[in-house]
C-alpha cells in the first residue's frame, strides 16, 4: 500500500507569528512531525508543502522532502487546506512515478503524535480496505454538560435533561477530530473534496496525544510535556 506523508506548514499564522518555526521542546515544532513521519516504515515518503524558504531549509536539514514550493494562492490563511492537499496529489502525478495510493495529511500542530500513531492508522486503513481513517479523542469536556447563558445573564442547559443532573459515568462516549491524522485516498481526495468521506473509520488516540497547537498556552504545554517526554528538565 503506497503512502506518502504530506506534512502541510505555510510561512505565516494568524495567532503566532512564524508558528511552524516556533521553538518548542528543544526543537522548531515542525521536527516533531517529520521525524514522528521518517521513523515510520509504512511512509514511502515524506514530503513537506511550503511557501516559505525558511521552512522548506529546515524541513530539509530534519530529513524531509520538499520537492515543490506551494503557490501563494494556496499559502493565505483562508486556503482550504484540502486544496494544498490535492495539489500535492497532481504535483506528484505530474511528476512520477505516480500517484500516491494513500496520502496521510500531518499537520505540524500536533507534535505529540507518534510514529506508533502513523503505524497504527495506516494498518486500520490496510485490515479495512478504508477510504480514508481519521484520528479522534474524547470530547472533554463532554458535550452533554455545556451550558449556554441567557440575555439575562443565566445558565440554561445546552442538551434539556429534565432538571437531572448527568453523570459523567452514565454519559455515552463522544469524540473529537484531534487533527493529528487524515489518512485519504489520493482518488477519493481529488474525486470527493474532502477529509471525510462517507465510511471513514476512526483512530482513537489518548488526550495526551491530542494537542493541536493554536495558541501560546499550546506551546506552554506540548513545551513542558515533550521535554519531559525527552528526559530533560522543563524551564
Amino acid at each position: 500500500m503506497a503512502v506518502v506523508g504530506l506534512v502541510t506548514a505555510r510561512g505565516g499564522s494568524k495567532e503566532i507569528p512564524r508558528k511552524n518555526l516556533a521553538p518548542v521542546g528543544g526543537k522548531p515544532l515542525l521536527a516533531w512531525t517529520i521525524e514522528a513521519g521518517l521513523g515510520s516504515r509504512q511512509l514511502e515518503r515524506v514530503i513537506v508543502s511550503t511557501d516559505d524558504e525558511e521552512i522548506a531549509r529546515v524541513a530539509r536539514g530534519c530529513g524531509a522532502e520538499v520537492p515543490f514550493m506551494r503557490p501563494q494562492e494556496l499559502a493565505r490563511d483562508d486556503s482550504p487546506h484540502i486544496d494544498v492537499v490535492r495539489h500535492a496529489i497532481q504535483w506528484l502525478a505530474a511528476h512520477g512515478p505516480s500517484e500516491p495510493e494513500y496520502v496521510l495529511t500531518l499537520q505540524p500542530t500536533s507534535p505529540l503524535r507518534t510514529t506508533e500513531d502513523i503505524d497504527a492508522a495506516i494498518a486500520i486503513a490496510h485490515n479495512r480496505n478504508a477510504t480514508a481513517v481519521v484520528s479522534v479523542c474524547q470530547a472533554e469536556p463532554h458535550p452533554f454538560l455545556a451550558k449556554r447563558i441567557l440575555g439575562d445573564g443565566t445558565l440554561e442547559d445546552l442538551w434539556p435533561t429534565d432538571g437531572g443532573y448527568l453523570r459523567r459515568q452514565v454519559l455515552p462516549p463522544v469524540y473529537t477530530l484531534n487533527g493529528a491524522i487524515y489518512l485519504n485516498r489520493s482518488t477519493s481526495l481529488l474525486e470527493e473534496g474532502t477529509f471525510l468521506p462517507k465510511g471513514t473509520v476512526a483512530y482513537v488516540m489518548p488526550s495526551e496525544r491530542s494537542l493541536d497547537i493554536n495558541t501560546a498556552w499550546d506551546f506552554r504545554l506540548a513545551n513542558l510535556i515533550l521535554k519531559e517526554r525527552d528526559g530533560r528538565p522543563s524551564s
